[in-house]
């Protein structure tokens, strides 16, 4: 199997959108790049305003210059961006990539497909950042054998797949849906190439596993009710396996990269402003870390001269450590970017093969710097005190939230309220069932079977996770104080 840029690229949409033909006869004559409208089309709905108040590392944070999802968001976009440009307008002489290069030459569209991955990678992720994530999935581990339907455990109700899609709650996955509810004529309509290329884990909930060594199986990344979906637009972009699994979209890589590199030098210096650590703290973790690998090795001195770089940058002025940090992060960075592309020339025909397993920084001169940054993060921010606070009321918010909306959506469809009308919402339930936007309602009335009250009951289930998911973390928390009595 080798897969074709011009199958990769597709423009084609879950929903055909239909323009006056008189209108298209102006259009026409100022004709722009379709991913460029995918672009208008993702920044003028409202999924990615809400970005603008969901936290990317610090929940809750009063501070402005702490990053958002939306700015997270932003800067991974322009990141993936040019990446595209690195990889399109290569102009290097180098026999070994020369195919890979005339070929990337021909697709100028590559760059804007990658922005609009990039724009929309963190779409499905609830309040709260990851501590969201492992809120919805923990209150359905504890709950699905607890919670009734009539009179049985929801757990009988689902198959095993729709169970472990709401036990292992993902952003990735939640992602996907939300672009696949352009079938139902959803606001992000976007390109299949887009859809495609957002998708870093194309596996199922029932075959993840974390310890693999291809890095697709790590997380679930498409539910029960996106796979028929997703499979229709793997067919159409040509990511479909022999086997009938799926490989990444090649753009996915560059995608995950500029994520990581985002995360790596970004959020770490929303760490440092927030004063988790000094810069000297900082070195002094970077060389303990340096330590730890063979003295010598070509990684290790790469690390090496990258640390000489950032105390050249302080020049003993302790003063402008903020700005030095900022300065040498920004080094960093491109360098992060030119080994990422580097690494998809290198890899070019076990990428267009769908047989590459493993990321992009993966034995790059850069991989262990990349590393020690990330471990920077669990360090100094994921394991400090600080974020133990915020953890807690961000899973006692939405635990909260989520008893109330599950068993009022329960019974939500008269179909299932039998002839004794038995199952019915209370009076609690039907106020929960008034703040649920009728977006999600119109969702579940034209995916719902009605000859499968297990998968309609599964159906309801993501309409709550839907809700509570696509909250803002001020949303999420005011509902939850007015729903407290609290104010």
């Amino acid at each position: 199997m080798t897969m074709t840029w011009k199958d990769l690229l597709s423009e084609t949409k879950l929903q055909t959108e239909q323009t006056d033909s008189d209108d298209e006869k102006y259009f026409s004559k100022f004709p722009i790049n379709p991913f460029e409208l995918d672009y208008n089309r993702i920044v003028t709905s409202a999924a990615f305003r809400r970005l603008q108040d969901k936290t990317q590392v610090f929940p809750l944070a009063k501070s402005d210059f702490v990053r958002t999802r939306l700015t997270h968001s932003i800067e991974v976009s322009t990141i993936a961006y040019q990446l595209g440009q690195m990889l399109t307008e290569n102009v290097k002489e180098d026999r070994k990539t020369e195919r890979a290069r005339k070929e990337l030459k021909q697709y100028p569209d590559i760059p804007s497909v990658l922005r609009c991955a990039g724009l929309i990678h963190d779409l499905g992720n609830p309040p709260f950042g990851h501590f969201g994530e492992e809120a919805i999935g923990s209150w359905f581990r504890e709950n699905l054998d607890r919670v009734e339907y009539k009179k049985k455990p929801l757990r009988e109700w689902l198959s095993p797949q729709m169970a472990a899609d709401l036990e292992h709650f993902e952003g990735n996955a939640q992602a996907l849906r939300l672009l696949c509810k352009a079938r139902y004529a959803g606001d992000i309509n976007v390109s299949y190439a887009v859809i495609s290329s957002l998708v870093k884990y194309p596996t199922t909930s029932l075959r993840f596993d974390k310890s693999s060594a291809d890095i697709k199986l790590h997380k679930p990344g498409i539910y029960a009710a996106e796979e028929e979906t997703f499979r229709k637009v793997a067919e159409n972009v040509g990511t479909v396996l022999e086997d009938g699994t799926y490989c990444r979209h090649p753009l996915t890589y560059l995608m995950e990269a500029s994520d990581d590199i985002a995360y790596a030098t970004s959020d770490l210096e929303d760490a440092y402003k927030k004063k988790l650590f000094s810069l000297d703290g900082f070195t002094r973790y970077y060389a303990r870390e340096l330590g730890k690998r063979p003295e010598g090795d070509p990684q290790s001195k790469r690390a090496k001269d990258i640390l000489d770089w950032l105390e050249a940058e302080r020049d003993g002025d302790r003063s402008r450590d903020a700005a030095a940090f900022s300065r040498w992060l920004y080094y960093v960075r491109r360098w992060l970017m030119y080994v990422v592309v580097w690494k998809f020339f290198d890899k070019y025909d076990e990428i267009m093969a769908g047989t590459y397993c493993n990321e992009l920084f993966a034995g790059t001169y850069l991989e262990y710097t990349l590393k020690i940054l990330k471990s920077a993060m669990a360090e100094f921010v994921y394991d400090g005190e600080d974020l133990v606070p915020t953890e807690l009321s961000g899973h006692a918010i939405l635990s909260f939230l989520l008893d109330g909306f599950v068993r009022a959506a329960l019974y939500w469809d008269e179909e299932h309220y039998g002839e004794d009308g038995a199952y019915k919402p209370n009076q609690m339930g039907r106020k929960y069932l008034s703040l649920l936007p009728s977006a999600y309602k119109d969702d579940y009335e034209l995916a719902r079977k009605g000859t499968d009250e297990g998968y309609d009951l599964y159906l309801r289930l993501l309409m709550v996770t839907d809700h509570i998911s696509s909250m803002t973390d001020a949303y999420a928390r005011d509902l939850f104080r007015h729903l407290r009595g609290v104010e």
